[in-house]
Formats: structure tokens, C-alpha cells, sequence
């Protein structure tokens, strides 16, 4: 670790010095320095890292052809990163010779498409995210990973097995044979309004698993999947009355306001969590996003973030630039 925490000094030293470049370091050690994402992207190769600072990166039409890590210093608000968020405008697109990379702690304007060029591109990461969707795009494509994420809007995984872990998401949309367990599924976009009565649709053989399906109109009864056959649902948490067959623990005469901290009508933005409190309590370690491999409510990827950093405007008297920042190693 701590020759980890040196090997990103010297790497935020050479870029703090000019903001919001952008260092990408291939499979070898060997660093590069580029200006724009698109850029870095080109430039890099397989097993390359692209370290992205605080700050905003537009995304244009390329898309990821190489097995990539792309690390940012996080999404929160709050969080203690000097140099604020990283945020992407656009979208990523992992398509076929990408099989292997990952996304980590940045705010996405749009989506991660996954094999969009029908390409079969295989175990991709998306963790520490808060992006508009996951839409994998071809059935092709086996082994994504989607852990720890606020994601706005429903995702379509296009008849693809998917690992859904540890989300607060909108809703789920054609998944076949995948695992979706210990998320929050809202049904509800981050303005508010719902665009949606379904949380998961036209997904079949899944098991589905410990998650919190929020009804948010008291008037629903529907179930809240459709189109769905041979799922495998155990302990899921719903009001009662709504989807009794998917063999889940029921609440009746409730406010999800009684049931969870914080709790800000549903919307998916990090200003809400989702641990039990009072009676309730006892399903933490189990239901919902802090059950099973748990939920990361920091959502700072495993590298360090800079916390201080002073920069002098020019040298002292024997030609030294006196740099000196203070760094916080990620959760």
C-alpha cells in the first residue's frame, strides 16, 4: 500500500501542477499524460489504468476497444477530495476487445453501454458510479458486474446474465439467468417522477434475492415484475398487497419514512440511505443495499484522493517549487 501511495503522489504531483490532466498508466508502470478523455482513451492499451482527477471530462464518440481501468476520485457531494468530483459528460461504450475493464468512482452524465457494437464483451466492472443507466447490448456479453452504484433510470441488459449487487436503481429490464440481490429498486427517476409501475421486466431463470422494492404509489397492486417466468425470489421486502407471490417478507400500514434513515421520498441521489432503523433494524445485515457484501455509502474507489494541497505560484529563492499536498487513502 505504501508504494501505492507514492506511485500516485508522484502521479497527482505532475498533475495537480496543471489541472484536470489526465494520467494513464499502462500494464509496464509507464505513465502518460494526456489532456482529454477521449485522448487517454485512444492512447491507452490493454491492462492500462486511467487515473481521472477531480473536475469534469467530456466523453465523445469513441468507444473502449482495450482492456481499461478507469478510476475517478468519486461522485459524493461531500466528499473530502480537494479537487472536487470527477464527472463525465456522455457516455461510455465498452465495446468488443474491452472485455475485462472497469469503471469506478465518477458521476456519469449518461450511460455504460456494454457490447454495443454486438461484440461479446465480458466481465466489465461498473462500482462506485452514479450514471443514468447500465444497458449491456448484446446477449453475447457474460460476467458484468454492477456493484454499489446510484443508477437513475432502468436498465436494459439485453438477454445477458448480469450480477446485480448493492444498488439503489430505477429498475431492471430484460435479464436473463442473472443474480440481482441486496439492491433498492425505486422505480423512480432522480426529478421525481416515476416512468414506471414495473421494477423488473421481461427477465426470466434470475434469482432474485434480499432486495427492497419501494411502492411508491399507495394505490398500486400490481406485481412488480412482468413479463418475467422462472425466477427464484427469496426474502425481498414490499409493502403488503403488493407482489405477495414473490416470497417476500410483507410490510403493511407503513411509511417507508418509519423504515428507513433518511429517507427522502425515494429519488436516487446520495443524499439518501437506506439503513433500517427501529423494529426494523434486524434486517440490515441481510436486506437491502447494506446486506450481503454491503454498500459503501463514501462510494470512494481503492485508491487515494488528495485532502490538502498547496501549490506556490512561483520557485523560492534557490529555484525549488515548494509542492506539498496531503493525501487519504480510498475505502
Amino acid at each position: 500500500m505504501k508504494k501505492a501511495i507514492i506511485t500516485f503522489l508522484v502521479l497527482m504531483t505532475a498533475i495537480v501542477v496543471k489541472a484536470q490532466q489526465i494520467a494513464v498508466v499502462d500494464g509496464n508502470g509507464r505513465t502518460n499524460v494526456y489532456q482529454t478523455l477521449p485522448e487517454a482513451i485512444k492512447g491507452a492499451t490493454d491492462g492500462s489504468t486511467i487515473y481521472l482527477p477531480g473536475g469534469g471530462f467530456q466523453m465523445g464518440n469513441d468507444s473502449i476497444k482495450h482492456r481499461v481501468t478507469i478510476i475517478g476520485v468519486g461522485h459524493k457531494p461531500l466528499s473530502e477530495n480537494v479537487d472536487g468530483n470527477t464527472v463525465i459528460s456522455g457516455e461510455l461504450c465498452f465495446n468488443e476487445g474491452s472485455s475485462g475493464s472497469a469503471v469506478m468512482g465518477c458521476y456519469i452524465s449518461g450511460d455504460v453501454n456494454i457490447g454495443f457494437d454486438g461484440g461479446s464483451v465480458n466481465n466489465v466492472i461498473v462500482k462506485y458510479c452514479n450514471l443514468l443507466a447500465v444497458d449491456v447490448q448484446s446477449n453475447k456479453c457474460s460476467g458484468t458486474v454492477v456493484n454499489q452504484n446510484y443508477i437513475r433510470n432502468w436498465c436494459d441488459f439485453g438477454g445477458a446474465e448480469v450480477e446485480l449487487t448493492n444498488n439503489i436503481i430505477h429498475s431492471i429490464y430484460n435479464m436473463v439467468g442473472g443474480r440481482i440481490l441486496n439492491n433498492v429498486i425505486t422505480s423512480i427517476n432522480s426529478a421525481g417522477s416515476n416512468t414506471s409501475s414495473h421494477a423488473i421486466r421481461y427477465s426470466s431463470n434470475c434469482t432474485i434475492q434480499h432486495n427492497v422494492f419501494l411502492n411508491l404509489n399507495n394505490n398500486r397492486t400490481n406485481d412488480p415484475t412482468y413479463g418475467c417466468n422462472n425466477n427464484v425470489y427469496f426474502e425481498n421486502i414490499l409493502k403488503s398487497g403488493w407482489g405477495a407471490e414473490c416470497g417476500n417478507i410483507n410490510f403493511s400500514n407503513f411509511d417507508w419514512n418509519d423504515v428507513f434513515e433518511n429517507y427522502n421520498g425515494g429519488a436516487i441521489t446520495p443524499s439518501t440511505k437506506f439503513h433500517f432503523k427501529g423494529i426494523h433494524s434486524e434486517y440490515e445485515d441481510r436486506i437491502g443495499i447494506y446486506g450481503g457484501s454491503g454498500f459503501s455509502d463514501g462510494a470512494l474507489p481503492p485508491v487515494p484522493f488528495i485532502v490538502a494541497k498547496s501549490i506556490p505560484e512561483q520557485t523560492d529563492a534557490s529555484g525549488k517549487l515548494n509542492i506539498k499536498i496531503r493525501v487519504k487513502a480510498g475505502e
